[in-house]
């Protein structure tokens, strides 16, 4: 009997450490996944605040831009001719700064005193061809455009089946979206990037972002090009009365006095004004870069705005807008 009862006790003695460390084992996973959660929550709540932050922060930029761009026509407005050049105000890049530099030296900036720091630009759409001039109204309008389009493509080595692919792609997108067809048309791109929705390959398109912009139409005119910002190629392709070396020479001329008309432009070459419908020296088409770096993370916020002056005075209206974010490689250099 003594020798069974110690077996039970035992036993039970195995039993109960058995459940107390069953016990134990429970506790611990129950409060690690309460842990969890919490920490969890903090985490998205974290990033919630800083992705809310960082758009603040990048509006803000934006909106500065805008009144960069207002100022700087009410300034031409004032003293005639409105023009656009590479060395006013609003084509000076922001380089890369701390963001807290911009801030008073207080409890707000002390906040933002880590790593983050903010850098912007501002580009001339219109030192690009709009590839809606495709799409102009006649027959006649569309062949001088096809012209100008062909002339860029063999400056810069693109083939003519791209320029076929471009100029029907957005024929038909054009029509479709009006309802004047029926066929199964692609949308109608708003956006450099969406031309890939014409079937042009993304090497082709990189190949052609410096050079070609989409632009919506004003009075079914053609875009002109600002000889003031343009590169020699697409200056040598919107005016057809001009060589590449003549377009070169126009780039080199402007980098030490830049141009108040296009006739002025023009004869500081020798050539006689025609056919310059294509273009200008000021512009209506601004493209907004802000991008925001925290630690090795990278908010990028890209927009697009026509500025005119309107019946209030210089005004500047959205066209789109877009968001990007991405993690530098911890190895890697921001840049």
């Amino acid at each position: 009997m003594t020798r069974g009862g110690t077996s039970n006790r035992e036993h039970q003695r195995g039993a109960a450490l058995l459940l107390a460390l069953i016990t134990v084992v429970l506790v611990a996973t129950f409060a690690s996944a309460a842990l969890w959660r919490s920490w969890r929550g903090v985490e998205v709540e974290s990033a919630e605040r800083a992705r809310i932050q960082a758009s603040w922060i990048l509006t803000g930029a934006l909106d500065w831009a805008r009144l960069i761009l207002m100022g700087d026509l009410s300034e031409g407005l004032q003293h005639p001719p409105v023009t656009d050049n590479l060395t006013e105000p609003w084509a000076v890049p922001l380089a890369e700064a701390r963001l807290s530099t911009f801030l008073d030296s207080g409890a707000a900036g002390a906040q933002l005193d880590r790593n983050a720091f903010l850098s912007g630009q501002i580009s001339d759409l219109q030192a690009r061809l709009n590839v809606m001039n495709l799409t102009l109204g006649t027959a006649d309008q569309q062949a001088e455009a096809r012209a100008r389009f062909e002339r860029l493509f063999q400056a810069i080595g693109v083939s003519g089946n791209v320029l076929d692919t471009l100029q029907q792609g957005l024929i038909n997108a054009q029509k479709a979206a009006i309802g004047a067809s029926q066929n199964d048309a692609p949308l109608l791109p708003v956006r450099f990037d969406q031309l890939a929705w014409l079937g042009v390959d993304p090497g082709t398109l990189l190949q052609l972002k410096p050079y070609v912009t989409v632009l919506p139409l004003q009075n079914n005119q053609p875009t002109p090009v600002n000889l003031n910002t343009a590169d020699a190629e697409v200056i040598y392709a919107a005016l057809p009365d001009l060589d590449l070396t003549q377009a070169q020479q126009l780039v080199a001329l402007r980098n030490q006095r830049p141009f108040t008309t296009v006739a002025n432009a023009l004869a500081q070459i020798n050539v006689t004004p025609q056919h310059v419908d294509w273009a200008s020296v000021s512009t209506g088409f601004f493209e907004l870069k802000a991008r925001l770096r925290i630690d090795d993370v990278v908010v990028e916020e890209m927009a697009a705005v026509q500025r005119s002056n309107g019946v209030r005075g210089p005004m500047v209206v959205l066209l789109w807008r877009t968001h990007s974010a991405l993690t530098l490689p911890t190895d890697r250099a921001p840049g």
